[in-house]
């Protein structure tokens, strides 16, 4: 580049030689890089310009041709800036900017008001340096430039990026194309309970348990055909090898990378934005049930009052309590003690109490709740079964064998097949204990918690005074 350089100035422009940069490409030799450099040159994504010592232009590219409409024929040769790509009242300020680099060390960093061929002014930023002969002395200088906006544009995207995989309120995951995390920001490795570097080039089978299989499909879904609309709700669980852990929500958005420098964009990877919202969404999930729960209530209120048999309207809220709740549910009275006619509560020893079948759901089809027929033979439970606990502590009891099940466990409790978890609550009326209300869950429901506790007592409640009222009745019959 240094033989391109020299003191001679060029006349008119019929006596400017060809443009070093539109020379055509030829052989590449070690004694004839023309081309080379041409190419080069023309190739850069900035526009560069090169003024020999005396001001003169010696190099013009193809992108500042393209930045401010002046070709390589009519700027090659030129001496200085002044009346064609700078104002007069600019120029000398612009050139004694460009020759200061002869002087200086590094690199001088310049904005200018430039001229486009068609008379608009355009503000560049422009990094200048000096260019030293085989001697060492300073011969020219060259100067690449852009558009002030689109280097403050490029300034804005760094800063943006940088922010982002510092300390942005969201957690940041850049994955390649590979689906494995590149760039990992503060709060997404705290998210992820790991260090920054820790996860980088890892598999997010390693730090997913629960939630990788959704997750990978979104990111692939992204890499092959975009954005998804919207932001998307992913529940996860983390993988820990020694303790389970709770399931998060996570408010994500997805953002695929592309290279701006290809003419088709080839994917880089996929940016996934993601905040933590397990509180928000389990307080929603929570009143949403509530809701769902109260209003089943009220319709089995309305449908038991039509009712004009006591045992069916206990039915009709076994049925609504069932919706959404339990897949199964009975019933079970307490019987006679031997010597007594009544159907008095039970006593203190609840392992004692014999219960006999008053109500039951259909155990093989869908349907309503079935009223058999009163009788006298008592179920077989076992010594310690849950409905026998709920009789001798007066209150719920909770059990569970949890998803993965346990041949032979719902047939000792006499539970229908596939049972996994039970909740047995007692039936009060009349400060006396009537029976149990079992609900049962197969594997594909969750286990019973302390808020279905309460809403199971809540029925069992209606279901007790019905039962009770029917006794009455039973007893003002008989008598």
């Amino acid at each position: 580049m240094t033989a391109s350089y020299g003191s001679a100035s060029y006349g008119s422009s019929a006596e400017r030689p060809p443009a070093t940069a539109a020379a055509p490409p030829g052989p590449v030799g070690p004694a004839d890089d023309t081309g080379l450099l041409a190419a080069l040159l023309d190739g850069m994504d900035t526009a560069l310009l090169a003024l020999a010592a005396d001001g003169t232009v010696t190099h013009w590219n193809h992108e500042a041709e393209q930045l401010l409409g002046w070709p390589a024929a009519e700027a090659v040769g030129r001496r200085g800036l002044t009346g064609w790509a700078a104002r007069g009242e600019d120029a000398e300020a612009i050139e004694s900017a460009l020759l200061a680099a002869l002087r200086a060390p590094g690199r001088q960093v310049h904005d200018h008001a430039l001229l486009t061929k068609d008379g608009r002014r355009v503000l560049v930023r422009g990094q200048t340096s000096a260019v030293r002969g085989p001697d060492g002395r300073a011969a020219g200088v060259y100067c690449v430039f852009t558009a002030v906006h689109a280097q403050i544009g490029l300034e804005r995207s760094l800063a943006l990026s940088e922010a982002l995989c510092d300390d942005a309120p969201w957690s940041v995951l850049l994955v390649d194309a590979d689906l494995r995390p590149a760039v990992v920001n503060t709060p997404a490795a705290r998210a992820l309970e790991s260090g920054r570097d820790a996860l980088l080039g890892r598999p997010l089978g390693d730090l997913l348990d629960q939630g990788a299989e959704e997750v990978e499909a979104v990111l692939q879904h992204v890499l092959a055909e975009g954005e998804p609309p919207g932001l998307s709700d992913l529940w996860v669980t983390l993988r820990a090898p020694d303790a389970e852990r709770p399931r998060r929500c996570w408010r994500s958005g997805f953002v695929r990378l592309a290279s701006p420098l290809s003419e088709e964009p080839a994917p880089l990877g996929v940016a996934w934005l993601f905040q933590d919202v397990t509180d928000a969404k389990q307080a929603e999930q929570d009143g949403a049930l509530l809701r769902f729960r109260t209003q089943q209530l009220q319709r089995a209120s309305r449908a038991a009052a039509d009712c004009p048999d006591p045992r069916e309207a206990a039915a009709v809220h076994l049925d609504y309590a069932l919706a959404g709740f339990a897949d199964h549910a009975l019933v079970d009275l307490v019987a006679p003690a031997p010597g007594r006619d009544d159907d008095g509560g039970a006593g203190g020893d609840g392992a004692a109490v014999r219960l006999r079948r008053a109500l039951a759901s259909p155990a093989g089809s869908p349907g309503p709740c079935a009223v058999p027929q009163p009788s006298a033979v008592p179920v077989a439970y076992a010594a310690g079964h849950p409905a026998r606990q709920a009789c001798a502590r007066g209150g719920s009891v909770r059990t569970s064998v949890g998803a993965s099940g346990e041949d032979g466990w719902a047939a000792a409790r006499r539970w229908p097949d596939g049972t996994v978890h039970g909740l047995c609550v007692v039936l009060r009326s009349r400060a006396r204990t009537l029976g149990v209300a079992t609900f049962l869950r197969t594997p594909a429901r969750r286990p019973f918690d302390r808020a279905d506790a309460a809403y199971a007592e809540e029925v069992a409640a209606r279901i007790a005074a019905a039962l009770d009222l029917a006794a009455a009745d039973d007893g003002r019959g008989d008598g």
